[in-house]
């Protein structure tokens, strides 16, 4: 607008000037008028284009910056958008994974509370295979499998002999031919149980871990569950049918054994407990063994019944040990055992052989009130802290009734009297008696 405005007043100008100056006739001066009047004109046409160029350029700028911010907002709503699409298509999915989860469950359940052994067996495995493919359900799986063994079961008689007995009832035999499916059933579900807890058995994927058992009242087949890795694990009054092993088996929390029944011989070889352990009023007809057993927090064995042998050969005990009122009715094996904590065996009853050679209890130890009806050896053994077989009164040579060996047993803090008095040892100060 200006430039045209300064255009016009230099045409203007001349044109004034050529009227002005052309009626006096000075020729040679006008024209030395115009020269210089166009000069202005042109002169201030340049400026006047340039400014425009000018405008146009900042026009064009802006116009570039406002297109970029306008694609930018366009990119941030489009990601805004893929965002929530792609939010809305997850929980979509989970939504419908939960649904899938939730109907199998349902449906396998359903299948395990059938009154048709076949149907229970397949939704065992429908919980199985639930499992296994959605690894957050495992837990909650085992924990199904578990209630299910908790459930009241009578194990079958012998049903062959009544099945082949043509004025047998057959409601008898019935009954007995359900049980007898029932404990397939049981024993299924116990293989698919400790199928999952073995790290190196099969494929990696198919290791449950971190997995805890409540198995409380249970009743157990030969229940089998060497070098599996467990977490916490709860068998108090279970009973175990058969024989069970346990050999080389890890429990990373509390294991409690509290009033089970094993009908048979037990294997604990092996096994290490890094939390407490409890077998506290248990009772064990077969034999048992612990050797090389590791155990990393308290253990009770109060009122423990052992009705056979029972070895804990190489064992090692890392915290307090509670053996009172246990009855060892076999033989009582404690070879090379280590007792990092203090020990008790106060009014233990040992039936048979007790053995407790090369052993280092590394605190205090007791043995008041117990009862060692066969042989009993401590030869070799290191008591580090204080010792006490009771007082000189309660404690006689009638406690041992076939004859106790301390010979080259260490004491820290001197023979005890009861011991000195054992071995006719003068002088009970002595580290060490043989």
């Amino acid at each position: 607008m200006w430039a045209v405005f300064i255009v016009a007043a230099g045409v203007g100008m001349v044109v004034w000037l050529l009227l002005a100056y052309g009626a006096e006739g000075d020729t040679r001066v006008l024209l030395d008028v115009i020269r210089t009047a166009g000069t202005l004109v042109v002169g201030a046409g340049g400026a006047a284009a340039l400014l425009l160029a000018a405008r146009r350029q900042r026009s064009t700028e802006i116009a570039l910056q406002q297109k970029e911010l306008d694609q930018r907002h366009q990119e941030r709503v489009a990601a805004e958008t893929r965002a929530h699409q792609e939010r809305v298509a997850a929980a979509t999915e989970h939504d419908a994974a939960a649904r899938r989860v939730t109907e199998l469950y349902t449906a396998a359940a359903t299948q395990l509370g059938s009154d048709k052994a076949p149907v229970r067996l397949a939704g065992l495995y429908a919980l199985e295979r639930l499992a296994q493919d959605n690894p957050t359900q495992r837990q909650t799986v085992v924990n199904v499998l578990c209630a299910y063994l908790r459930m009241p079961h009578a194990l079958p008689e012998d049903s062959s002999a009544v099945a082949a007995d043509e004025s047998a009832d057959q409601n008898l035999v019935q009954l007995r031919t359900e049980r007898a499916q029932e404990r397939e059933v049981r024993l299924t579900a116990q293989r698919v149980l400790t199928a999952h807890l073995h790290p190196g058995d099969g494929a990696a994927d198919m290791y449950w871990a971190d997995i805890d058992l409540d198995l409380t009242g249970a009743v157990l087949v030969n229940f089998d569950v060497h070098d599996c890795r467990l977490g916490s694990a709860r068998f108090n009054d279970a009973r175990f049918v058969g024989d069970t092993r346990f050999d080389g088996a890890e429990f990373a929390g509390a294991a409690e054994f509290h009033g089970a029944e094993f009908a048979g011989a037990v294997m604990f070889d092996r096994v290490e407990f890094a939390g407490a352990a409890t077998f506290a009023e248990a009772e064990i007809a077969g034999k048992s063994t612990f050797i090389a057993a590791k155990f990393a927090g308290d253990t009770r064995f109060v009122k423990t019944r052992f009705a056979d042998a029972a070895s804990f050969d190489d064992a090692t005990f890392g915290s307090h040990v509670w053996l009172l009122e246990a009855d060892f009715g076999g033989y009582a094996w404690f070879a090379r055992v280590k007792f990092a904590g203090a020990v008790a065996f106060d009014s233990v009853r040992f039936a048979g052989f007790a053995t407790f050679v090369d052993v280092e209890f590394a605190d205090e130890v007791s043995f008041n009130n117990a009862t060692f009806l066969g042989p009993a050896g401590f030869s070799r053994t290191k008591f580090a802290g204080s010792t006490s077989f009771g007082d000189e009164e309660e404690f006689s040579e009638t406690s041992f009734s076939r004859g106790v060996s301390f010979e080259a047993a260490v004491f820290a803090q001197g023979v005890p009297s009861v011991v000195a008095a054992l071995q006719g040892e003068p002088d009970p100060a002595e580290e060490s008696v043989g």
